[in-house]
């Protein structure tokens, strides 16, 4: 069999429910959920951090974020460190050189390698093309679009003075440049890595496409139900006073007509793809590097049934939509329960191209090739996060961990622990720590020995804390 292509599509920022296959009645993905049926859905997937560098970094490297040491969105200086009862802890702000990327790895195996869309995982001197990509259109240090927003002129470094029409959508331009990487390839499988700003915010879409979902929200009566509620405050002195503002459905217009216009795009890729003869012979992978941004900056989704959102331990901030086409490979249709992790797309995409494993650099990931194939499970015996910061959205510093159903939550401010059974709770509402002190103990001695064994770095007390009388609880 010939070394298939590989397009790995990234989205910033999606919810685990925005696409209508993941169970979104307001946003419409019809072009998305065709091609997810056409394939395996994963229903409990995850990105590895609640935020987007960290994921990124282990999308490249195959290394959980504390490993490799960037655990926060890379700030360059601006934010960090945040203090609030604790004093976050520094992380590294560009992936490091002596990383044998995700890219390198398939170029020294016989690959084109492309990047499109957005990289923020440090300044020059490392870029994509620095990491292996031969093309990178759009890649830099940039974590959003930046001042000018989604319509040009960008603000995005490198597209600054792109030839295009004033207003174009900068969604529409980066799949304008993956399918005409596409169409003019040479005679190599190609790794396209197409990692799309949206629907980070600003939240901006086509004036008439709000328009539409105004329109339905209306028909809906979404208009006049109560959108958000108000409760704890977020707990850095930086914001102490102001309230964590959630959403609890999806109504917003133009986040849904964000959604939309990303849609439009996958739908033309694929076109393009076919049109190429490339289809039949390609892996797509399609998912997001974090949570949906549901408790802050607008809060403009929702990710019910799951708790919290973007920045959050819970749920909410870290299990994303996920599914995998490869015709002839992968059973259109399926579905696995399986829980998987951004640190397995490195050793997955390596299985898949028939290139040899390199188990001293992903050595955190387990490749998903065996479930493609139909298995039941994986020789893994849990998940692990590491996020020893203060969230912008509101969420505090912990470490947690999934083994089996069951996930565990310890945060370092008190030192609490929370423990939940997803398959009957997976909104984590019901916390077993003390019913299950067996089981607790047991799994927070694993989380420590982990975070013992990459030398996971703990935040410390902040020596100019005053004790509020807030309290950000759920």
């Amino acid at each position: 069999m010939n070394k298939p292509n590989i397009v790995f599509i990234l989205i910033d920022d999606m919810g685990w429910r925005d696409l209508g296959s993941f169970g979104s009645s307001f946003y419409e993905t019809p072009h998305i959920d065709r091609l997810a049926r056409n394939g395996m859905s994963f229903s409990d997937a995850y990105a590895s951090c609640p935020v987007c560098s960290p994921t990124r970094a282990s999308i490249m490297t195959g290394k959980y974020p504390a490993h490799v040491g960037i655990t926060d969105w890379i700030d360059h200086g601006n934010f960090h460190p945040m203090k609030g009862k604790l004093v976050d802890v520094p992380y590294l702000k560009s992936l490091p050189p002596e990383e044998y990327c995700l890219a390198q790895a398939l170029q020294d195996g016989g690959y084109a390698t492309w990047h499109v869309g957005k990289w923020h995982l440090g300044k020059k001197g490392a870029y994509p093309e620095d990491f292996g990509f031969e093309i990178n259109i759009g890649g830099c240090d940039m974590g959003s679009p930046g001042a000018n927003g989604y319509f040009s002129p960008w603000s995005v470094k490198g597209l600054e003075h792109a030839s295009v029409p004033d207003g174009t959508d900068l969604t529409d331009y980066l799949t304008d440049e993956a399918i005409h990487l596409i169409c003019t390839k040479e005679d190599r499988p190609f790794f396209l890595n197409l990692c799309h700003y949206t629907v980070h915010t600003p939240i901006q879409a086509n004036p008439d496409k709000i328009r539409k979902y105004e329109e339905k929200a209306r028909a809906l009566g979404l208009d006049i139900l109560e959108t958000f509620e108000e409760g704890g405050f977020h707990p850095t002195e930086r914001k102490a006073d102001e309230r964590i503002r959630r959403r609890l459905l999806q109504s917003d217009p133009a986040y849904a007509a964000m959604i939309e216009t990303l849609d439009d795009n996958v739908g033309r890729l694929v076109d393009a793809l076919e049109a190429s003869d490339e289809l039949e012979n390609t892996l797509i992978v399609f998912t997001s590097d974090n949570g949906g941004l549901a408790t802050a900056e607008g809060s403009p989704t929702c990710n019910a049934p799951l708790a919290e959102g973007k920045g959050w331990m819970y749920e909410g901030g870290c299990r994303v939509p996920l599914f995998a086409v490869w015709p002839q490979q992968i059973r259109a249709g399926s579905r696995c329960d399986v829980p998987v992790t951004s640190t397995d797309f490195y050793p997955t995409f390596l299985d898949c191209a028939g290139l040899p494993a390199k188990p001293e650099q992903h050595s955190d990931g387990v490749s998903l090739l065996p479930l493609f194939q139909g298995a039941d499970g994986l020789d893994r015996e849990a998940i692990f996060w590491h996020y020893p910061h203060y969230g912008n959205q509101g969420g505090t510093p912990g470490s947690s961990i999934r083994m089996g159903d069951y996930k565990l939550i310890e945060f370092f401010e008190d030192g609490r622990i929370e423990l939940y059974q997803l398959s009957d709770d997976p909104g984590e509402n019901h916390n077993l720590a003390d019913t299950e002190l067996e089981r607790a103990n047991a799994l927070r001695k694993r989380l420590h020995e982990w975070r013992d064994s990459i030398e996971a770095k703990i935040p410390q007390p902040n020596p100019d804390w005053r004790e509020a009388a807030i309290s950000n609880r759920r």
